[in-house]
């Protein structure tokens, strides 16, 4: 793991991400280790009551950016960077994550989580970028792989591949989104375990897992449903090579019940569980 974040992050457990329509439900919730808030949705000189109190009975709250735009063609935003620092201090959090995407180009908008072509290129940018971000930040980054739903037509090197040397050139840590790795095997045919055997799992900070659905032969990962048993059982394959540092349910919106939520964290314990055997 990244020298850096290796004791803050030792044994985060199993968590959830942390939505205004949920602190309540979280704060009651018994065995979540640690949660996940979207950096953009909060202000570091008014951090939500029920975060406050979440850190103030010990549990991390890791800062989760979603529009910095680290596969973009130009530097990261130096005030986006401001942000996710004033946010990590806030909330003393062990680590900052981010996700490996292309949102904006020539000042405008995409209005979502678009894949980085996987070119050489496009490498040494994500590269430059990765270590300006590093440099602004006062805890290591992590970043996610997206789900997508359509590839660049001359890319060079897989999605694994294109992290595993983004990993080696800059130290920067990896959040993998197994229900992404499920999404781009169904929708772009890039074998899913195959990946983890070539991603870098010694620089692991967590894991998401989350649902979707599946429209016209395409997976749409919405983080609305819960995770299907094909991403629990790729979950159960990364567990089987390495010990996840946490692992953390993502749901967005359509929440259902208390009950629904509890046994979603069962289910990933159980599927943590299962590669223990195989380990």
């Amino acid at each position: 793991m990244i020298g850096g974040a290796e004791a803050a992050m030792d044994r985060l457990g199993v968590g959830i991400g942390w939505r205004p329509e949920l602190d309540l439900t979280i704060e009651r919730m018994e065995g979540v280790g640690f949660v996940e808030v979207v950096a953009e949705n909060v202000w570091p000189a008014g951090l939500p009551e029920s975060l406050v109190r979440l850190r103030e009975r010990g549990l991390p709250v890791i800062p989760h950016g979603v529009s910095l735009g680290i596969g973009d063609a130009e530097p990261p935003d130096p005030a986006r960077l401001a942000h996710l620092a004033a946010c990590a201090e806030a909330l003393g959090s062990p680590l900052v994550s981010e996700h490996l995407a292309f949102v904006r180009g020539g000042g405008i908008e995409a209005g979502h989580l678009l894949p980085v072509p996987r070119t050489r290129d496009a490498l040494r940018v994500v590269i430059e970028n990765v270590r300006r971000a590093q440099d602004a930040l006062p805890v290591p980054l992590a970043l996610e792989n997206v789900a997508a739903i359509f590839g660049w037509p001359d890319d060079e090197l897989t999605e694994a591949q294109f992290l595993a040397e983004l990993v080696e050139a800059t130290d920067v840590g990896l959040l993998i989104d197994v229900a992404n790795l499920y999404n781009n095997e169904v929708n772009l045919g890039l074998p899913a375990v195959a990946a983890l055997d070539v991603l870098p799992l010694d620089h692991l900070t967590y894991v998401h897992v989350g649902g979707g659905y599946e429209a016209h032969g395409i997976w749409h990962d919405t983080h609305t449903t819960r995770a299907p048993q094909a991403v629990l059982d790729l979950l159960t394959e990364l567990c089987a090579r390495t010990t996840p540092p946490g692992v953390l349910l993502e749901w967005d919106d359509d929440y259902p019940s208390d009950a629904v939520l509890a046994d979603e964290l069962a289910r990933i314990r159980t599927a943590m569980a299962a590669a223990g055997a195989r380990r």
